[in-house]
């Protein structure tokens, strides 16, 4: 009897532990686009990663665009030539409480896609709010997350905001490297320990990634540029599209501020083409 018992436990112990297991590794993936034209191969591949070609359906959140209801009309439209026609979306309003239907649609889509904008205007719509919590919930039961432009800056919990503290309202660019310059407010979250740049090469953004890597040494700053998409599942990153993904890691060996301007010796600087793979772990 004592030896049955001990069998039983055994194998009560050891249900229990693969079944933690599993609810561990249950999470979805990551498609973080760095804004401008999506090709139909980055297209079709956000189909083949979320399955809903066979299965499921997309949703759309407009709320970066001065625009939305273009915006998932013009993502509706990219996607239909995929052969996705079970595309839904709503903006969310500030202040007003999310109706219980489309957050229901919003945690059991298959694939979710934010539109392009303004970040800091999604994150005053959906900071700390249930719209936020439903696309968590969506991400770890399995969902793909997708994200262009201000869509992709909201993905990191340190989000890049495009406002230079010491410049405001300035278009010129990011001429310097400057303490206490780049603005840094609070993202979605969905990867909290690398912080993301988009049009990266395009619009010239080296300075302004240099900057925040210098003065945040415990993220990974990556810069994606346009047509370029990084696909994360767990910790492992993947290169897509056609251009290029500039990546800075901060060893923290010596960062020095003098007369506001920034120094240091520890950045490490790699960039990744199509194809390849890089690691975000700190």
């Amino acid at each position: 009897m004592k030896r049955k018992l001990f069998l039983i436990s055994v194998i009560w112990c050891l249900l229990l532990f693969s079944c933690s297991d599993k609810d561990k590794s249950i999470s979805g993936m990551l498609y973080i686009i760095g804004g401008g034209d999506r090709t139909d191969e980055m297209v079709k591949e956000m189909v083949d990663l979320s399955g809903i070609l066979n299965n499921g359906y997309m949703y759309v959140l407009p709320m970066s665009s001065s625009v939305p209801d273009s915006s998932i009309m013009w993502v509706r439209e990219d996607f239909m030539k995929a052969g996705i026609t079970r595309v839904s979306g709503y903006n969310f309003r500030k202040g007003e409480i999310p109706p219980g239907p489309q957050l229901d649609s919003l945690k059991n889509a298959r694939l979710i896609f934010i539109s392009g904008g303004d970040q800091s205007r999604f994150m005053s719509v959906v900071l700390n709010t249930p719209i936020m919590d439903a696309i968590h919930e969506a991400y770890n039961n399995g969902a793909v997350v997708a994200g262009t432009s201000a869509g992709a800056a909201v993905m990191s919990k340190k989000m890049i905001t495009g406002n230079q503290k010491k410049y405001p309202g300035v278009d010129a660019g990011f001429t310097s490297i400057e303490s206490d310059n780049i603005e840094i407010t609070e993202g979605l979250g969905m990867i909290e320990d690398a912080i993301i740049d988009q049009h990266f090469i395009k619009r010239q953004r080296f300075n302004r990634l240099v900057c925040v890597s210098i003065e945040n040494p415990e993220e990974v700053c990556v810069g994606i540029d346009e047509s370029t998409a990084i696909v994360i599942e767990g910790k492992k990153a993947r290169v897509t599209g056609i251009g290029q993904v500039v990546l800075i890691r901060n060893t923290g060996k010596k960062n020095v501020v003098e007369n506001g301007l920034l120094g240091t010796e520890g950045l490490q600087i790699s960039v990744y083409l199509p194809g390849q793979t890089f690691n975000l772990e700190r």
